[in-house]
């Protein structure tokens, strides 16, 4: 039904349903109802049907109008991300990329190819390049809101792995949504993010377990891979860009964070005590 259509059957029912009434009451129902009883009546029946029919329209009318608003919300949302986007891709991103094809004419002047440092320096930024080049696509598309949770996110990621890095990503997700606030949910999905890109770019393995429980008013998250690992110097020092990342977003939530290697596996974990 369309809003203007309502908006008439709105006006006109209560006219209709009076007229109708006193026609009836004054052809049929003189003889059997006194005009003060029919007047007393003639309210109650309006209001009667006011509740039967115009709240369900009503209802209806408040419907459309929140579609229109969220429509409107969604619009405007998508414009706005289009235009960070467009100015992400035209700045930043440019920028990373003058500043990646100066790095390596600087190496190979300097003959800096084999240096370790010059490397790392060059793979930092060749990750910075790319976490803003997948943060330009991201921006160009709104989730869906109707059917968004932020459990499906993690769902979509993994299949976003399967599909476009071709990992074989073993799941097991138990914490519940509502257990988590919602800067809880932004800060663990973008540590788990940078957990597995820090695995596909250094652990040399195309398989990576995402394993999560609930314990007692806390939980626990863990991102663990059985590639060529990492050495323990290198997670006492935590020198890695993604590391020191997660690291600090779980120092700022109060969360506890640990990586461990041992001889088989590499395991990161978050955990949130409960309180």
């Amino acid at each position: 039904m369309k809003y203007k259509q309502i908006k008439w059957l709105i006006l006109f029912i209560p006219t209709i349903t009076i007229a109708v009434w006193e026609y009836i009451r004054h052809e049929f129902l003189l003889s059997y109802i006194s005009m003060e009883v029919g007047n007393f009546l003639s309210p109650i029946l309006v209001f009667i049907v006011t509740l039967v029919f115009l709240r369900h329209l009503f209802s209806i009318l408040e419907r459309i109008q929140e579609e229109l608003r969220r429509s409107k919300a969604r619009k405007a949302a998508l414009i706005e991300r289009e235009k960070l986007a467009r100015e992400l891709h035209d700045g930043i991103a440019q920028s990373l990329f003058l500043l990646s094809v100066k790095m390596n004419k600087f190496g190979r002047k300097n003959h800096l190819e084999h240096d370790p440092d010059f490397e790392k320096i060059k793979q930092t930024l060749q990750h910075v390049h790319e976490d803003t080049r997948q943060a330009i696509t991201n921006l160009k598309y709104l989730p869906n809101e109707d059917t968004f949770s932020w459990t499906e996110t993690i769902f979509q990621y993994v299949t976003e792995l399967k599909n476009h890095h071709f990992m074989d990503v073993q799941l097991e997700w138990a914490i519940q949504e509502n257990t988590l606030s919602s800067k809880e949910k932004v800060e663990l999905f973008a540590c788990i993010k940078e957990a597995v890109m820090n695995v596909i770019k250094h652990a040399k393995t195309n398989t990576v377990w995402i394993f999560s429980e609930q314990i007692d008013n806390g939980w626990i998250c863990q991102v663990k891979d059985q590639g060529i690992g990492i050495t323990n110097e290198a997670i006492e020092s935590g020198k890695g860009y993604g590391l020191q990342i997660i690291k600090d977003r779980a120092s700022d939530m109060g969360w506890e964070f640990s990586m461990k290697h041992t001889a088989n596996e590499t395991i990161m974990e978050l955990k949130k005590e409960g309180k």
